[in-house]
């Protein structure tokens, strides 16, 4: 059996700080064992299959909603988190599988318009909005995908005060942060919001001047720091380097630039969706009204499903008037 050779070759191969495949503690609901892949292999793929994955496609990341074809939307953004947090596994010999599970569904719980959209639903809820508890609920609710403990925890635990358990996972939130600086920066360039010359010197003189030489600078410095060691650690330049480059951005990017621009529009329209739909609720698909009686719920998982573009068209169907056609 497939399966079974390949937890064989984890025990052999991965590091005893490594989350095992045939150490799990399990899904909410036991299932009985693929003969062809180990549970966090399928733990992948139920992420990878599902809707909310392919919505993430239309969904932004720092451009809201953007016309050009090389802005990074949240789907690519989980992309790049995905591979840049399994070649950190690899090096340190920790569990590949477990890694891309995590990075592939630590954002679905992600809103429309990006974070824009979590402060309008923070506004209408009256109590902060957090994404990963959204992506958690993704999983575990919206889309039933019944995951590993260790696969929930990581997704749970990628953003916020607590650390994941897993080393596997610990990696996967760092690795957020590396992918979202980095592509950040090189979008910004792009939309000249921000030049070369713009960029502290300090932390460019620490990672690297080009885009792919600060995702190096990282990966290797995570690799070198944590190797054989029972938590994920960066070297102090290294973190210190990061911080100062996010700093940078949330004062000449995330806040207040052209990127930002729309972002009071899609507040509002998410606002005004959000009070359609509690006193509309029978428009909203049963699917969600599924094992739910909340009603602020219901609507809160509808709107925080939506891609931009579908947020954008249900608000001119609601919101706009259409001319009268004479017959």
């Amino acid at each position: 059996m497939l399966r079974l050779k390949l937890e064989q070759q984890e025990k052999e191969n991965l590091s005893q700080y490594a989350a095992l495949s045939r150490n799990t503690e399990g899904r909410e609901k036991p299932i009985n064992q693929c003969d062809l892949r180990t549970v966090y292999q399928r733990d992948r793929d139920r992420i990878l299959h599902c809707k909310a994955f392919r919505r993430l496609k239309h969904k932004t990341q720092v451009f809201i909603a953007p016309e050009g074809d090389h802005y990074r939307t949240r789907l690519t953004h989980t992309l790049e988190v995905s591979q840049i947090a399994r070649t950190i596994a690899r090096g340190l010999q920790l569990n590949e599988d477990l890694t891309e599970a995590i990075a592939l569904g630590h954002d679905l719980g992600h809103t429309p318009f990006g974070h824009a959209g979590e402060t309008a639903l923070s506004r209408v809820m009256e109590r902060e909005f957090k994404h990963n508890l959204q992506s958690l609920r993704v999983v575990d609710q919206l889309e039933k995908l019944n995951l590993t403990l260790e696969v929930r925890e990581g997704i749970k635990k990628h953003t916020g005060p607590d650390k994941p358990e897993t080393l596997e996972g610990q990696i996967v939130r760092i690795a957020d942060r590396i992918a979202y600086i980095n592509h950040d920066i090189d979008d910004a360039l792009r939309a000249e919001i921000i030049s070369e010359d713009d960029l502290p010197r300090d932390p460019i003189g620490v990672l690297g001047e080009t885009h792919s030489g600060r995702i190096d600078t990282m990966v290797r410095d995570m690799i070198k720091e944590s190797r054989n060691q029972p938590q994920i650690k960066r070297s102090r330049p290294v973190k210190k380097a990061t911080k100062e480059l996010y700093d940078f951005l949330n004062n000449n990017v995330y806040i207040g630039s052209r990127a930002k621009k729309e972002e009071n529009k899609a507040i509002s329209l998410l606002k005004l969706l959000y009070n359609y739909y509690c006193e509309n609720q029978e428009e909203i698909p049963d699917k969600f009204k599924e094992d739910c009686n909340d009603k602020q719920q219901i609507v809160l998982d509808y709107i925080a499903g939506m891609s931009d573009r579908y947020a954008i068209n249900k608000g001119e169907d609601l919101f706009i008037p259409s001319p009268w056609l004479e017959k």
